[in-house]
């Protein structure tokens, strides 16, 4: 007899989330015609659930939809439309690495930089996830980190770390300071708004203190937890927890061997300046000035910025993805100017740029499919009504904890930041304010909710964006980094209680 050996495989991302969307539909079935608390509807906005409101206002009932076999069926293209925007962006992102790549500029600069700091490449690790957790804290940086992703892994691989301490640098710093949000629109600023629209008071400053702290504290746990594996792999390549698929992956995509030897020139700066400038642009143009420098004052905001919108039609502090897919298009061109590139190895190069990145935006549509399917079911409903009335009537040692426990449950089924705020911010703020709770803290909790659910759930285009990019399954990250989230979670719960202990 010969022996037969098969190759262990785990289920793609592709293949998780679709179960997820089964299983959401099923329940939704089951649930079909279960009511849901006029409080709830009515506290929406009007503008994005005019027609649920307006059933309440004429005394009708809001329910469960069971879904239909269309809505499973539908979920991918209807997710691919929804996020269609990023979808974009993400595309032309990959065709602006490809083009860059292509000059070879990228990798002598990161083995030109490995060299610089050998000995402290575990420097680079702390100093890259500060500064995307100060991106992810003051403007909301997630999807935007899908482009950092080649550079940092193919740093990381020369420095001698494997591609998992990539995926912490890039997703845990920008995850733990979006966890620790202090300004960042998409989070704190929608859940502000949405506390305004049913007339209850915040408190800014308190918003920005409890970010900044629970920034501060998950961003130490994760920078301790990320370098004491770098510095394991380092020293022990075969300590990685890498599969060996994963491991070959990471060789092909990602190692080159020659990387030493690479002369690093002048026209390679040239095209990284370029490189560099064009990543300072898409973080200058996300800031939300209007808000943060002008005080909401669009005329002042637009006497400042307004030439800025000459390129693209919207001012820098506006742009969004269409936009930034526009911008990191332009940008290609630029780059294949300065390499002397011909025009048929331009557009070849940067559609098999835009292919490397493909499966990710697939992904993103999987993903974005399920909140589609979540919100036309009103399952996410459901959930906020029941675990509202549960909460109402306790103690403030035990609010904040469940509270926290219901955003995490939330946070998996609506993984959007704005999207969940939206929705859920009035009902939970007035709830806290009605037992005589501090409706600032319900702000916090919801940031540090969502923020530890996004730095793993499958159901994020982040996180499956992230792991697709630096090929790494899910299951390994979560073998590496469960001890890790649940640490921010214990740490974040405690932060929280006792502010809701002692705030008020």
């Amino acid at each position: 007899m010969s022996a037969k050996t098969t190759k262990k495989r785990s289920l793609t991302a592709f293949s998780i989330l679709f179960i997820i969307l089964a299983v959401l539909c099923v329940i939704s079935v089951l649930l079909q015609g279960q009511p849901i608390s006029n409080s709830i509807i009515s506290g929406l906005d009007p503008e994005k659930y005019g027609d649920l409101v307006d059933m309440v206002a004429k005394g009708e009932v809001v329910t469960v939809v069971g879904a239909k076999l269309s809505d499973f069926f539908m979920a991918f293209p209807n997710g691919f439309m929804d996020a269609k925007d990023l979808i974009v962006f993400i595309v032309s992102i990959g065709g602006f690495i490809g083009v860059v790549m292509k000059t070879g500029a990228l990798e002598a600069g990161v083995y030109h930089l490995v060299k610089k700091m050998h000995g402290r490449e575990e420097l680079l690790i702390t100093i890259l996830m500060i500064l995307f957790s100060i991106g992810g804290s003051t403007y909301g940086m997630a999807e935007e980190t899908i482009g950092f992703y080649a550079l940092i892994t193919t740093a990381m691989i020369a420095a001698g770390f494997d591609t998992i301490v990539a995926v912490g640098t890039v997703l845990l710093g920008a995850g733990c300071g979006v966890l620790g949000s202090t300004i960042n629109p998409f989070a704190t600023g929608v859940a502000q708004a949405a506390l305004s629209s049913v007339n209850v008071p915040y408190d800014n400053s308190l918003i920005m203190v409890m970010g900044f702290i629970l920034w501060a504290v998950s961003l130490i746990i994760a920078i301790f937890f990320v370098l004491s594996y770098a510095k394991k792999v380092k020293a022990d390549k075969g300590s990685t927890i890498l599969s060996l698929q994963e491991q070959e992956d990471m060789h092909k995509y990602f190692d080159k061997e020659d990387g030493n030897t690479l002369e690093f020139t002048g026209k390679h700066k040239a095209v990284l300046l370029v490189f560099a400038f064009t990543f300072v642009v898409m973080i200058a143009s996300l800031i939300s000035y209007q808000d943060i420098i002008f005080g909401g004052n669009e005329e002042a905001y637009m006497a400042a910025f307004g030439w800025s919108e000459f390129l693209t039609g919207v001012p820098l502090g506006q742009w969004y993805f269409e936009q930034l897919a526009a911008w990191f298009t332009f940008a290609s061109v630029i780059v294949a100017i300065m390499a002397k590139m011909s025009e048929k190895e331009f557009i070849d190069t940067y559609l098999d740029g835009a292919k490397d990145l493909l499966s990710v935006a697939m992904i993103i549509a999987v993903s974005r499919g399920i909140t589609v399917v979540m919100q036309s079911t009103h399952l996410d409903f459901w959930i906020l009504d029941k675990s509202a009335g549960i909460l109402s009537g306790v103690p403030g040692f035990v609010f904040a904890p469940l509270s926290y426990v219901l955003y995490l449950i939330l946070s998996f089924l609506v993984p959007s930041t704005s999207g969940l705020a939206g929705f859920s911010i009035p009902v939970m703020g007035s709830l806290a304010n009605t037992l005589g709770f501090n409706a600032s803290l319900m702000i916090s909790i919801f940031c540090a909710g969502s923020g530890l659910i996004n730095l793993f759930t499958p159901t994020s285009g982040v996180v499956m964006g992230g792991l697709g990019a630096a090929h790494v399954e899910l299951k390994t990250y979560m073998k590496w980094g469960l001890k890790l989230f649940v640490a921010i979670g214990i740490a974040s719960a405690i932060v929280l209680s006792l502010a809701m202990m002692i705030i008020k």
